[in-house]
């Protein structure tokens, strides 16, 4: 299956670095999603209960890296992919964390994940 779900840019401000400074102001993470999702059932439905909702998924992306408050960008990542399997269902994703003006010379630094259920 090709099919997939994107989300691209998705911004949450939280408590992220492993510095005492970043431990103590909000920053700015950049989410982008690729969930392996079959799309054939809503395309022939038209109904959102048949879709995978992201405007669910975005909210607990945020919600989690909020409560997370991580240390690593690879923690972090690894946090939202098992949570993104085990709460909607995704068998398969890439995901991106970008942390923008981390290193002044970088518009962001960040990681690349992919990950399937097993």
């Amino acid at each position: 299956m090709t099919d997939c779900v994107l989300i691209e840019g998705l911004a949450v401000e939280t408590i992220v670095g492993v510095y005492d400074w970043e431990r103590e102001v909000s920053q700015r993470l950049l989410v982008d999603l690729e969930m392996a999702w079959d799309n054939r059932r809503p395309g022939r439905s038209d109904d959102v209960a048949d879709a995978l909702d992201y405007a669910a998924v975005s909210e607990r992306v945020a919600a989690r890296l909020q409560s997370l408050k991580p240390k690593l960008l690879e923690h972090a990542a690894e946090v939202l992919a098992e949570m993104l399997m085990a709460e909607f269902g995704v068998r398969r994703l890439t995901l991106t964390l970008r942390k923008p003006g981390a290193v002044p010379a970088a518009r962001a630094v960040g990681v690349r994940i992919e990950r399937e259920w097993r």
